[in-house]
C-alpha cells in the first residue's frame, strides 16, 4: 500500500509516520505542506516554519523515508486565510481549522498527489467507522486531544482515503512511542493556536489586516460607559480574558458592529442572557441526510464538553436547543454533531 504521510515536525505525525513505517507492506512518503506566508508574517515575529521542516527532515532521514514539499500558499490564503480574515471583519468568530483540514489537507493536498497513493495519513486524533458503507468519524479516547471537532466538515471522498494511525492512542502512550523511536523530535512540545499563525498572536493578526477602531465597553444591564477597546473584531461572545477592566471578572455579552460597541457584563448566567439555542446552516452530514435521531450531542468548540440537544428543521435552518446553558455561543463558531462517539457532521452557528 503506497501511502502519503502528512508530516507537520510535530511528534504526532513523527509518531505516525513511524508507526506506519514499521509496516513492512506500506511504502511510506511523507509532506510537508508549505502552507506558511513567509512574507505575510516575517515583520509580524517569529515564525516557527523553518524549525518544523528541519525536524521533519531529521525525523524523515532517521527512518529513510522520502520527504517532499509540496506548496499550497495561494489555495491557503485564498481559502483560509481570506475566509478568517472577512468573517472577523463580519464580528463572527470564525475556525479556520475546519477549513484547512477539508480544503488544504485533504482538499488540495489529495488533487495534487492524484491517484499516485492509496490512502494519506495523518496526525490526527480520530478515528474511523464504517457503518452500512458510509465512513464516520469515531472519537478518540483520550477527550481533550480528540480532533473530529475539527475534521467534521470532511466528505465520504476524502474520509475514503484517510488514514489515522495514532487515533487509537492517547497523548501519553505517543509521547513514549516517540522515546521509544528515539525521534529528534520526541521532547517538541505541542503547538498551540490557530493553524496558520504559529507563534504570533491572533490580535496581532487581526490587527495587521483589520486595523483599530475605538469604540465603546458598555455594561450591558445598564447601558453606562465602562471603557474603550480598539476595535469589535478583538472579542467574541463568552470571552473573560482581555477585556482590561478592573472589579470583574467582566464577560462579553453582545457586540454591535454597526456601532462598534462591545457590551460586557458581571452577572453572564443572568435571565436576561439565556443562551441555549441557535441555528446551524449548511450543516455537512456524514450520510448526506438529517439522522432520524433528534436527539444528539453536540460541541460548540475543540475539547471533551458536549452539551446533549435537540435538533429540528426549520425554513431557518437548522434549529438547535440545548440542555444547558453555553457560555459562548457565537456566530461564525462550528456546531459539531455526535450520537455517543461517532460524528455525524457539523455547520456555522447563525442566531436568528
Amino acid at each position: 500500500m503506497k501511502i502519503a504521510v502528512l508530516l507537520s515536525g510535530g511528534v504526532d505525525s513523527s509518531v505516525a509516520l513511524r508507526l506506519l513505517k514499521e509496516n513492512p507492506k506500506h511504502d511510506v512518503t511523507a509532506f510537508y505542506l508549505k502552507i506558511w506566508l513567509e512574507d505575510e508574517f516575517a515583520h509580524m515575529g517569529d515564525c516557527p516554519w523553518e524549525q518544523d521542516l528541519a525536524y521533519a527532515r531529521a525525523v524523515c532521514k532517521q527512518a529513510g523515508v522520502p520527504l517532499q514539499v509540496v506548496s499550497l500558499q495561494k489555495e491557503y490564503w485564498d481559502h483560509v486565510v481570506s475566509y478568517t480574515i472577512e468573517q472577523v471583519r463580519q464580528g463572527k468568530t470564525p475556525n479556520p481549522d475546519i477549513f484547512c483540514n477539508s480544503l488544504i489537507k485533504f482538499g488540495f493536498f489529495l488533487e495534487k498527489i492524484g491517484p499516485s497513493f492509496d490512502k494519506v495519513a495523518s496526525g490526527h486524533y480520530a478515528q474511523l467507522h464504517k457503518k452500512d458503507g458510509i465512513c464516520f468519524l469515531k472519537s478518540a479516547p483520550d477527550p481533550v486531544k480528540d480532533q473530529t471537532y475539527f475534521l467534521s466538515n470532511l466528505s465520504q471522498k476524502q474520509l475514503s482515503k484517510i488514514m489515522f494511525p495514532i487515533g487509537h492512542l492517547s497523548k501519553k502512550e505517543v509521547r513514549a512511542h516517540a522515546q521509544q523511536f528515539d525521534l529528534p523530535n520526541k521532547d517538541r512540545k505541542d503547538s498551540q493556536g490557530i493553524c496558520f499563525l504559529g507563534k504570533i498572536k491572533f490580535s496581532d493578526f487581526v490587527k495587521q489586516h483589520v486595523g483599530q477602531k475605538k469604540g465603546d465597553l458598555v455594561e450591558f444591564e445598564s447601558g453606562n460607559k465602562m471603557g474603550t477597546h480598539n476595535g469589535f473584531w478583538f472579542y467574541t461572545i463568552g470571552q473573560r480574558q482581555g477585556i482590561g477592566l478592573s472589579g470583574g471578572p467582566w464577560y462579553v455579552v453582545e457586540k454591535d458592529t454597526e456601532k462598534n460597541t462591545v457590551y460586557i457584563s458581571k452577572n453572564y448566567y443572568s435571565q436576561d442572557k439565556v443562551r441555549d439555542s441557535f441555528f446551524v446552516k449548511q450543516v455537512s452530514w456524514a450520510t448526506g441526510e438529517i439522522p432520524e435521531n433528534k436527539n444528539l450531542k453536540v460541541k460548540l468548540r475543540h475539547g471533551a464538553v458536549f452539551h446533549d440537544c435537540t435538533i429540528s428543521e426549520t425554513p431557518n435552518g437548522l434549529f438547535v436547543k440545548l440542555a444547558q446553558r453555553d457560555q459562548g455561543i457565537a456566530p461564525g463558531q462550528f456546531a459539531v454533531f455526535y450520537e455517543d462517539d461517532i460524528c455525524l457532521g457539523g455547520g456555522e452557528v447563525f442566531l436568528a
